[in-house]
């Protein structure tokens, strides 16, 4: 009888076993990986459009045909014509660049900057690669003896700035 008790136990545990085994979860397999999306391809950023800068601001008593002062100063006498001659260039050579020039000259009396050009509307200009513009003032009667300043504009903007004076 022991060894059919025995008998009998093993073979509950045998089935038990069995049981364990069929019933046990199946390990996933770990997840494959998907593949890399292939690169997308796309266009290179638009260039940016060409600009203008102003790189330079002479101020002279006369100015040649390449519209460059002669002689570039910031002392002038009371019936000087004064040339401010205005250098220019655009970011890409060949393109044309349109945009709006202008200067404010203003004398600087004791009670402050005063304009002396109210009349002198920013010009339309076509910039292209390197290049002058000049704007002038006279006053045939004589400028008052003082400090003097050009204020150069590109589109409504402040860009450069030129202080002069005026002496006997």
């Amino acid at each position: 009888m022991t060894r059919t008790r025995l008998h009998h136990a093993l073979f509950i545990a045998a089935i038990a076993s069995v049981a364990i085994v069929g019933c046990k979860k199946k390990e996933e397999a770990p997840p494959v990986a998907a593949p890399a999306p292939a690169p997308v391809e796309t266009a290179p950023p638009p260039a940016p459009a060409p600009t203008v800068s102003v790189t330079a601001v002479d101020l002279g008593s006369a100015i040649g045909p390449d519209l460059k002062v002669t002689t570039a100063t910031t002392t002038f006498k009371p019936k000087d014509t004064i040339y401010a001659s205005i250098a220019t260039s655009t970011s890409d050579p060949a393109a044309t660049v349109p945009g709006k020039l202008g200067v404010q000259w203003t004398y600087n009396d004791a009670s402050g900057p005063m304009p002396i050009n109210k009349d002198e509307a920013p010009r339309d200009v076509a910039f292209t690669g390197a290049g002058a513009n000049e704007f002038h003032i006279a006053k045939p009667d004589g400028f008052p003896v003082g400090k003097y300043k050009v204020d150069v504009t590109l589109d409504g903007n402040v860009v450069q700035s030129k202080e002069f004076e005026v002496v006997k």
